[in-house]
């Protein structure tokens, strides 16, 4: 029988790795409280359209990347390769869009058939958040504040950078758009199969593209700046001085575009070097479309997604694990109380454990292998007394303790040593 292993792009999360995992998400699911927002759950599946709609058909997601099946009815399903169009389908189909603002926090798995990497897994992980409702300039500086005070939360704020570009409105993005248009034909023989594909029906993707021929062709791409009308322009200058006032720093980044209409205005990464390649960790820009591509009216919105993967490669260390406390019970006699005794460790927030055969040598040997920081001994003479013996392993020290008291004495000497 052939080995079982798990699918190509996808890991297991046990132990460190998980730890890791959950910090990140419970980190960041604190700090966008802190700024009033609320966590949605959508599923982890959609009809198609939900993202072939709001990723557009020339895209690589929708083209290469996207996991999509036909269920039993005959309906075309797709696992979501990203967060904010399940949200925002969600905010229409659950009739959201007159309760506005709607401030949405969100984390859970995403897929996408891509070639693994570093960091970059078929099935990855994700936190969001989605600023749904305000249009103005603050709002951007806002959600963008929020996310670095996520990553300085993480510990990790010092090894990124934030760039920042205007993407315009839609009139400036309509001019651009023509000016691509001209320069890439002047070199249509010399761009890759699929920019010569996108040059009519979507010529920023060229911009994103990886091909070198195509990379060489971008460098000399005339610029979103040259285009900007004025109202443009004005909401570019607002943002900065919101950033200011919220004390982030940025740098600009004119080659940080976003392929569809519905993008407007705002476009940032959080990025490192500290990762190789990939030196993306979180990033987002305003879509003030896609409420209205998801049916709804036209709705102004900003969010941005992080990786879990790679904010959790970033962390300095593994966050600590409460060490536990070892309960032994000596003979039958004291089994019912030291299962007294876990129930009162743990109602009191301590992590307590307990073998569930060995002699009393076994048990501390057990003890010592999970790291706990005390053991409790009861044997019939503490059952009969009502005490139980309490020994600090990290010192030695024995003590002997009113079973009443148990849990206060394990906090006064310090039961977290990790």
């Amino acid at each position: 029988m052939s080995t079982i292993r798990p699918v190509r792009g996808t890991h297991d999360l046990i132990g460190e790795d998980q730890r890791r995992h959950a910090h990140v998400v419970e980190t960041a699911r604190r700090v966008t409280a802190l700024y009033g927002f609320e966590e949605w759950a959508t599923p982890v599946f959609e009809e198609t359209g939900v993202f072939s709609r709001s990723l557009g058909d020339t895209s690589d997601v929708v083209s290469k990347e996207m996991y999509t099946f036909e269920d039993r009815g005959g309906d075309s399903l797709t696992l979501r390769p990203e967060g904010t169009a399940a949200i925002c389908r969600a905010l229409v189909t659950n009739g959201l869009t007159q309760s506005l603002p709607q401030k949405v926090f969100y984390a859970g798995p995403m897929f996408r058939y891509e070639r693994p990497q570093k960091g970059r897994y078929r099935q990855f992980h994700q936190i969001g958040a989605e600023l749904i409702g305000p249009g103005e300039p603050m709002a951007d500086a806002e959600a963008i504040a929020m996310g670095r005070d996520v990553l300085a939360a993480l510990g990790i704020v010092d090894d990124v950078v934030l760039e920042l570009n205007t993407l315009g409105d839609a009139e400036s993005r309509a001019a651009w758009r023509e000016g691509l248009v001209a320069y890439f034909s002047d070199f249509r023989d010399r761009l890759s199969e699929d920019s010569r594909n996108r040059l009519e029906r979507n010529p920023l993707r060229i911009l994103d593209s990886k091909a070198p021929e195509d990379r060489e062709l971008v460098a000399d791409a005339p610029m979103l700046a040259s285009f900007l009308n004025d109202a443009s322009r004005r909401f570019w200058d607002d943002l900065r001085e919101a950033l200011r006032m919220f004390g982030v720093a940025y740098t600009e980044n004119p080659r940080i575009v976003r392929g569809l209409d519905y993008y407007s205005h705002t476009a940032f990464e959080f990025v490192t070097t500290n990762l190789g390649t990939q030196g993306t960790v979180l990033a987002g820009g305003r879509y003030d479309g896609l409420v209205s591509e998801m049916g709804g009216p036209q709705t102004p919105a900003i969010g941005w997604a992080g990786g879990i993967e790679r904010l959790a490669m970033l962390l300095d260390a593994t966050p600590a694990v409460q060490q536990p406390v070892a309960v032994i019970p000596v003979g039958d006699v004291a089994q019912e109380a030291a299962v007294r005794a876990l129930a009162a460790l743990r109602a009191g927030g301590i992590r307590a454990e307990m073998a569930y055969r060995g002699n009393l040598k076994k048990r501390m040997e057990r003890a010592n292998k999970t790291r706990a920081s005390h053991v409790v001994i009861i044997g019939e003479t503490e059952v009969a007394e009502g005490t139980v013996q309490v020994r600090d392993l990290a010192t030695g020290l024995q003590n002997e303790v009113a079973a009443s008291a148990l849990v206060q004495a394990i906090r006064q000497s310090g039961e977290v040593r990790a």
